[in-house]
């Protein structure tokens, strides 16, 4: 069974950084795509930064700030956020995807929570 695990989040001040890591266990097989999304109180999950093989995508809010990139022999993506801001407060989570069959199949973690307080 996939399982995916985030660390990293905690509380930081603002202009602060924080680095997030999302480990992959349980496949026998290697991801596509790895990426980041975040829900804060009240809104719809987001989508943060996405990387593939062929392109890194960021969010507008972020570009400039946060760096995703992963080590695909540990299996880990990473999400390195810097200049935090306090609207950046929100469950952090971690999706793997991986195309077979004629379709798309996301993997996503339980969510890590990081706060920025001003």
């Amino acid at each position: 069974q996939v399982q995916l695990v985030e660390s990293g989040g905690g509380l930081v001040q603002a202009g602060g950084s924080l680095r997030l890591s999302c480990v992959a266990s349980g496949n026998n097989f290697n991801f596509d795509k790895f990426g980041w999304y975040r829900q804060a109180p009240g809104n719809e999950r987001e989508m943060v930064a996405i990387i593939s093989s062929i392109e890194t995508i960021y969010a507008d809010t972020v570009k400039g700030r946060f760096t995703i990139s992963r080590d695909s022999a540990k299996n880990t993506v990473y999400l390195q956020m810097n200049s935090l801001k306090t609207e950046d407060t929100a469950v952090y989570y971690c999706i793997a995807g991986r195309f077979f069959d004629g379709r798309y199949h996301p993997y996503w973690g339980q969510g890590t929570q990081v706060t920025v307080s001003s």
